[in-house]
This record gives structure tokens, sequence and C-alpha cells, in this order.
């Protein structure tokens, strides 16, 4: 085994330069070898400022480099397919974002190539890579709170992106796009999801009528353990972003997440007052380092992924099933 694995970065939007700043940075045992963007300014910029050996805007000229190890697909999810079948028949191992695609049946042919390549493959769920989603699934396995009976979970941006952005066809829409993270979590902490009842409504950002999607949703969720759950998206929490989960038991509950960002409160006359957590960036950053790590690790341990292929079209499968539940006005099996 090398002293350290050449990752290829493909994709340099916004989280795909965070991404780029953590491999050349804070992931032992890795170098960012090349980035590729289909800007090609972008793409050399990119190069530069973090160190790395080649800049393409063709990702496939980086598929015949020897020298590469692994591909981190960071495009938007309409082109994960396109780019995780190429890497697979290519024998590059590979860590893609979440979501897996934008369609089930993208899914299915990605796992197919993945299966047939025999490629190692991990997709990104940060969250159950923060400190206190981790934390929490250990004292809920450890019998801290019980059997567990009810999952509920919020997501709330602070505002929306762009309009273009949440177009379904572009993102997939805010059971996708937004919810993904927590109908994964769900299936983390409790088990599979058989049906969904989701109603949504554009509520806050009237701009948004006619683009096929909502500001703002509610599912809820039936366990094939018989326990029960809810889902709670919303574009535009305002004060800040806000990610909280709560896992009840027969003993017990475990709460996580917090809405202060500095551990400081300002009390004044008749008020007391804090600030904020901004976005998802700040909130989940060490998230999205540790998720690496942990991806190099299992690569230079030859460990199984901690979450699969399957994984996200289970998550997927959920999160399409809310989406129909909306539009359809009823209850929705998985």
């Amino acid at each position: 085994m090398k002293s350290k694995l050449n990752l290829a970065l493909v994709g340099t939007g916004r989280m795909g330069i965070a991404y780029a700043r953590y491999l050349a940075n804070r992931v032992p045992g890795a170098t960012l070898y090349a980035v590729a963007d289909v800007r090609a300014d972008v793409a050399e910029s990119v190069r530069a400022e973090f160190g790395a050996a080649r800049a393409v805007t063709d990702y496939r000229d980086l598929l015949t480099d020897k020298n590469v190890d692994a591909i981190v697909v960071m495009t938007p999810t309409k082109l994960h397919r396109d780019v995780v079948i190429d890497a697979a028949r290519a024998g590059k191992a590979i860590f893609c974002e979440k979501p897996l695609s934008l369609a089930i049946k993208d899914a299915h042919a990605m796992k197919e190539a993945v299966v047939q390549s025999g490629v190692f493959f991990q997709l990104g769920f940060m969250r159950r890579f923060d400190a206190g989603y981790a934390a929490a699934k250990r004292k809920i396995a450890a019998g801290a709170i019980g059997k567990p009976c009810v999952f509920k979970s919020t997501s709330k941006d602070k505002a929306r992106p762009s309009v273009d952005y949440l177009r379904p066809e572009n993102s997939g829409g805010l059971f996708i796009d937004m919810g993904i993270h927590d109908f994964d979590l769900a299936r983390w902490f409790m088990g599979e999801v058989t049906s969904v009842h989701s109603v949504g409504g554009v509520l806050a950002y009237p701009e948004m009528d006619g683009i096929g999607d909502w500001d703002n949703a509610i599912s809820t969720l039936r366990f094939a353990s018989g326990c029960i759950g809810s889902v709670t998206l919303s574009r535009n929490g305002v004060y800040g972003y806000g990610i909280e989960t709560e896992i009840a038991g027969t003993e017990g509950t475990i709460q996580i997440g917090y809405e202060r960002e500095t551990p400081i409160l300002v009390m004044k006359d008749n008020a007391i007052s804090h600030d904020t957590v901004p976005g998802f960036y700040e909130r989940f950053e060490n998230a999205y380092i540790v998720q690496l790590q942990d991806f190099v690790q299992n690569l230079r341990d030859h460990r199984p992924p901690p979450i699969t292929c399957d994984d996200g079209i289970a998550a997927q499968r959920i999160a399409l099933a809310a989406t129909s539940s909306a539009q359809l006005g009823t209850a929705v099996t998985v």
C-alpha cells in the first residue's frame, strides 16, 4: 500500500471546493491528485490553490490515469449516474455525495456497475458521521432509552436556494434534495420504512408556484417494526439553519441538535439572546471531514463501506414515495 492514496475530485461547485480543501489538508493518508470541472478556469484555479497535479475538463481523462486511486463525485446529482458508472467500469474506487441519483432506475444502474466491477463504493450521508448522531446511535444500541418507538426529525434551511436549483429536474425536489438525509437517519435509527404520508405546500415563496415542488412539507412514517415517525422540512427557517432529531423509547428519549452556534448568551433587561447556526457548512463541517477520513481508511484497511448503494436506493425510495404522497394526497407504500 502506497503511503498516500491519490484522489480525483469531480465537480467543484460550492461543496466541491470545500471537499478539495478537506482532501488537501484534513484527510491523512490521501492526496488531492486531480480536479475535474467542465469550467477550465475553475478547474485550474482549484488545482493551483490546493496543489493538485492535474486539472481537466473531462472527468473521463482521469479514469485512464493509473495514478488515480479513487474518484470523489461532487457533481450535480443529475450527473452522478454517468460518473459513477464510468468510474466503476474503469476500476476506480468511488466516493459519491448524496443522493445517489434523481431516478431510481439510474440508482439501480449505478449499483449494477459497482457490483459487476467489484470496486469499492461509499455513499455520502454525512449526518451519520456527526458527533451527536454517532453518539446517539451508540447509546441507543447500548439500550440507553430502551426500545425506540417514535422518530421525529426536522430540517430547516435559513432561506431557499435559487428557484432554478429547486426545480425537481435539477435537484430532485424537497424530499430528494433535503429530506433524504432525514429518511436515511430514520432507517439508520429505526429500521425499514414501509409507508409514508406527506403533505406539502408553497407557503413562503410564491415564486416557486408552478415549478412542481414545495417549500414546506411534513411526512409521517410507518416502520416495519410497527413504530412511527415524522419528518418536517422547511426552506424558510429564517432565523438560521435548524437540524434536530428526537428518538423516543420505552425508557427515555434522545435529542440531537442545537440552535446556538456560539456558546454564549447575551442577557439584558427582559431578554436573553444568542446567535444561530448559519448553514449546513458550519453545522456539519467536521462530519464531512470525518466521512472522508473514514472513506480513505476503509480503502486502506480493506474494510467494507458503512453506507452503500443499497442504503442510497432505500432512502431514495422513501423520498420518492413521500413526493408521490404529497402529489396524490394519500399514504404511499414504500
